[in-house]
């Protein structure tokens, strides 16, 4: 029998789920494409009233059925009716997100490399050296993505207590001090009041209906729901455990690091006079590029910016492949090796098929209608799966789970007010909003 997460353990843990490549990558980037600080509110909105709500409601499902993600609906249904399984799929799209995570983790290790060999001088040679890895350079990235996936097998063979919560109890800390280092930093250059401005003053005109679908999208994937973690990390949570505050909290840190890692990386980019529109090339064109101008200092920020980037994304694969390794476990009857060897195998290859669409050479072979398998992949998961699994743990809890069941046992941690704004939230709000922006997605309103 596994070992549980002690409390701080599993703050950590969620914690370290959530703080991934989606704070530190993603949501700046995200941000510069979409005006700044109207974006960021609309994003805390969602934060707070679609993200967080949904994070309780998972926490709630993991910890009172203490199962895997796919049994955890039945368990605590009215009629614990076997159809309820069906919405473990959110399992197959957390390990889909680690097939090409795990070599975007790799990415960054090369990157980690090229900080201390010599950054790129020039905007070509810094295009030039992102595009020849991801295109030319596949021996790199599958000996990366192997590297990446033998590290998640180390850490998932370990369990729960001393593999996952050890691994958080050392990065987790560690992420922290590097971030407030730069954040530090950053406070000494003359545009973190203009990284600031760009933050927090908001520009309404420059708010879209595809704005609002990105800072849901992003709450969604920064928060790590719909994946089948936050299910499986309950699981193991200490029976006593107040479910809702941790939920709080770790909403709370995530979107603190998503915040500062916006402000650290803008006032960067201003501090060189860059624009902020720099899409998903910011990290591995554009900061590259303005750390090698600042000489010997520049490739000590680029490294630490870099190490920050990879124990964020290594906390949160490791969270990504447990949820199928737990299926495996009590689905199957699978020892914890054969669990870990099974899930572990199957992303690596998917993973592979991934990168190798990107490629020069393999990519006309694995695209389809217009997108090769990566972009399939990523839009799968985050524009579709995500979004249903949120909508179906809504409808689950807010129409086939007692109300009086969910009322005491919300009730013995929080007040009779905070749980009837969160049932309404859960039961009318969150899902009308989730189908409207979906359906509009798919083009359909």
């Amino acid at each position: 029998m596994q070992t549980g997460f002690s409390r701080i353990g599993f703050i950590l843990a969620a914690a370290g789920s959530a703080v991934g490549l989606g704070n530190i990558w993603k949501f700046p980037y995200v941000t510069g494409e979409n005006g700044g600080g109207a974006f960021v509110i609309i994003y805390l909105l969602a934060i707070a009233f679609i993200g967080l709500s949904i994070f309780i409601a998972e926490s709630y499902i993991g910890k009172e059925s203490r199962a895997n993600a796919a049994s955890g609906y039945q368990v605590i249904s009215k009629s614990q009716s076997k159809h309820w399984r069906w919405a473990g799929f959110q399992i197959f799209a957390g390990i889909l997100i680690l097939s090409f995570y795990a070599f975007i983790i790799g990415w960054i290790i090369d990157y980690i490399i090229i900080s201390i060999s010599g950054l790129p001088t020039t905007i070509k040679e810094a295009e030039t050296t992102f595009t020849n890895l991801i295109t030319n350079e596949i021996g790199t990235q599958i000996f990366f993505h192997t590297l990446v996936v033998a590290t998640m097998i180390f850490i998932a063979l370990k369990g729960v207590k001393n593999g996952i919560e050890r691994l958080n109890l050392i990065l987790m800390p560690l992420l922290a001090i590097i971030l407030f280092g730069l954040l530090i930093y950053a406070t000494t250059l003359d545009s973190f009041s203009q990284a600031m401005s760009f933050m927090f003053s908001p520009d309404w005109s420059k708010l879209t209906v595809d704005s609002l679908l990105a800072a849901v999208g992003q709450a969604f994937f920064t928060l790590s729901l719909g994946m089948g973690i936050i299910i499986t990390y309950s699981a193991s949570m200490d029976k006593k455990a107040n479910f809702i505050k941790s939920s709080v909290f770790v909403a709370i840190v995530d979107t603190a690091v998503a915040l500062i890692a916006g402000i650290i990386i803008f006032s960067f980019l201003f501090a060189a006079g860059a624009k902020s529109v720099a899409g998903p090339g910011l990290v591995f064109i554009s900061l590259p590029l303005i750390f090698s101008g600042w000489g010997i200092f520049g490739q000590v920020i680029a490294i630490a910016f870099f190490c920050a980037l990879l124990f964020a994304g290594i906390t949160s694969a490791v969270s990504l492949l447990e949820p199928s390794v737990r299926y495996l476990i009590e689905k199957f009857q699978m020892t914890r090796v054969k669990a870990t060897f099974a899930a572990s195998g199957f992303l690596y290859v998917l993973g592979i098929l991934a990168l190798l669409s990107m490629s020069a050479d393999y990519g006309s072979m694995l695209t389809f209608f217009g997108k090769n398998l990566f972009d399939w992949m990523d839009y799968t998961t985050s524009s579709i799966a995500l979004p249903v699994s949120g909508f179906v743990t809504c409808i689950f809890l807010g129409y086939f789970v007692d109300k009086n069941v969910l009322k005491t046992k919300f009730t013995s941690h929080t007040s009779v007010v905070i749980f009837n704004l969160w049932y309404a939230l859960i039961r009318y709000i969150v899902p009308v909003a989730i189908a409207l922006l979906f359906l509009n997605k798919l083009g359909v309103l």
